[in-house]
């Protein structure tokens, strides 16, 4: 007989011998028929989810002898099985001196087969359990008992790793499963399914049929407003890559000192705070699509990075020295004029020209006025559901008419924030768009015609114009209800930094000066 010192030396490197518990449990039952009685090998558990003892891996004979994974247990012997502490090894069957495992011996067809079970326990909590079984009665003898105790131990080690693998390819399929939700609800629509897909964006729709299927850089023209980040969805949704990530960065809402890191990430140590090494946004995208929104507004250091990125396909984390190889697609979208910047020093002309590889540009509204009216009903849609109202209220007639009269400076999203504004002013009847007069339907008609613009044509010097006058109009408020960050749909944090940046003077509010 095999001395016990051997018999656990082998059985532990067998059940050892692979992550896969089929393969390792394979190898184990060749080595134990040469010296015990065994047709069958189980490894089971009690799953309270599916009220049943549940096989997670075994060895038959053959196909004849390999009986259900699944031993569903009543209520009252489930409850009673989870009571009982098994700790030692025994041998199951019809005359067994415990009620419990008499009982449960028709439900494993105990009769005519001999089966010893070893309760596997690992730090003082029961896992599973081990079965032993080979025809005929009356063949596992206490000598068998005590050398199987002995290997109780890497049996449990065994089984708690093929849970816990179990576990990881759950939440595996899980997040898959998450994934492939979310990349649906990101891309609601097709390029047959954009408003103005046919009509005012359809230019915009067949370059982007043309560029999807690719794998080069795309730069994304067009003034604030004018859905160019619908537009990048579009086009990594509809290119190989739509089961990829989809990574939006907006260059300008990240303060200047923490964009290298966010972008690229940093290596652990490599700054005040850098507890831990953590991956950029450009590894967050491996293998799918990185969108930076105002690409403008990116500082120049974080530029030579982008660079790099964009020629060599790597990146180098802040405080690193070795380069980390990506595989992703750019698109970049920006409202500012970047050649121009390129000729005032403040955007690198290298980079530029990497850009601007296949410049795509995205219309103003006001370009393509055909499509308000479907927009405008499109939003009344949306909004009334995000709103709660049930039914969309009707437009009235002529509203339409006069919209579409309308110039549209703030573009798609000015027309999206008007007709909430409308729907919560709204109590009941027809929608009549009133805050939008003739007047300024004309005066933006002028604009188009060749007068001269109401706010400078300096793209910064227009905004800080324009949040200089929101300003005034909340006294100096910036943050909380009815404060400027609401109004302009900011949040508060960007746009104080922004004012910054611009250069605009905090006036007092009216309830400091008393006013």
């Amino acid at each position: 007989m095999v001395s016990r010192d051997e018999f656990v030396r082998e059985v532990t490197l067998r059940i050892c011998s692979s992550l896969k518990i089929e393969e390792s449990l394979e190898t184990t039952y060749r080595y134990l028929c040469e010296h015990l009685p065994l047709d069958d090998l189980y490894l089971s558990i009690l799953d309270t989810s599916l009220s049943a003892v549940r096989r997670v891996a075994y060895v038959a004979a053959s196909a004849s002898t390999a009986h259900q994974e699944i031993t569903p247990l009543s209520a009252e012997m489930l409850q009673t099985l989870m009571a009982r502490e098994f700790v030692e090894p025994f041998i199951a069957g019809f005359d067994h001196h415990d009620d419990l495992v008499r009982s449960m011996a028709p439900l494993f067809r105990l009769e005519g087969h001999s089966e010893m079970v070893v309760p596997l326990w690992l730090e003082e909590q029961r896992i599973g359990g081990l079965s032993l079984r080979t025809k005929g009665e009356g063949c596992y003898t206490p000598e068998h008992l005590e050398l199987m105790s002995l290997v109780a131990q890497p049996f449990a080690i065994a089984l708690a790793n093929a849970l816990a693998h179990e576990a990881v390819l759950r939440y595996r399929d899980i997040l898959i499963d998450d994934k492939r939700f979310l990349n649906r609800e990101l891309n609601p629509l097709s390029a047959e399914e954009l408003i103005g897909g046919v009509s005012g964006l359809r230019n915009v729709v067949d370059m982007v049929r043309q560029v999807a299927p690719l794998n080069n850089t795309v730069l994304l023209l067009g003034e604030t407003g004018t859905g160019k980040e619908l537009i990048a969805n579009l086009i990594h949704f509809s290119s190989p890559r739509k089961e990829g990530p989809f990574i939006k960065v907006n260059c300008g809402a990240i303060p200047e000192n923490l964009i290298d890191s966010e972008l690229f990430g940093h290596e652990r140590g490599a700054f005040t705070g850098a507890v831990a090494e953590s991956r950029g946004r450009f590894e967050r995208a491996e293998g799918g699509t990185i969108f930076l929104d105002e690409i403008g507004e990116l500082p120049l250091t974080a530029q030579v990075r982008l660079l790099r990125v964009l020629q060599n396909r790597e990146v180098e984390r802040v405080g690193g020295h070795r380069p980390i190889p990506v595989n992703l697609r750019v698109i970049a979208a920006t409202h500012r004029n970047l050649e121009s910047m390129t000729a005032a020093g403040s955007f690198r002309e290298d980079l530029w020209f990497r850009l601007n590889g296949f410049p795509l540009i995205i219309p103003p509204l006001r370009q393509r006025k055909e499509d308000v009216p479907a927009l405008i009903r499109h939003f009344v849609n949306l909004k009334s559901r995000e709103l709660g109202l049930g039914f969309p209220p009707a437009i009235a007639p002529g509203a339409l008419t006069r919209l579409m009269e309308y110039n549209w400076p703030g573009n798609v999203r000015e027309l999206e924030n008007l007709v909430e504004r409308e729907l919560i002013r709204h109590r009941g009847g027809t929608l009549n768009f009133e805050s939008v007069l003739p007047g300024e339907a004309d005066r933006g008609a002028e604009t188009t015609l060749g007068a001269a613009p109401r706010y400078p044509l300096n793209l910064d010097q227009a905004m800080a114009q324009h949040i200089s006058e929101v300003l005034k109009m909340t006294g100096g408020k910036v943050h909380g209800p009815g404060g400027a960050a609401e109004l302009l749909g900011m949040n508060p944090n960007t746009l104080s930094w922004r004012m910054d940046k611009l250069g605009i003077s905090r006036p007092r509010s009216r309830a400091r000066s008393g006013t």
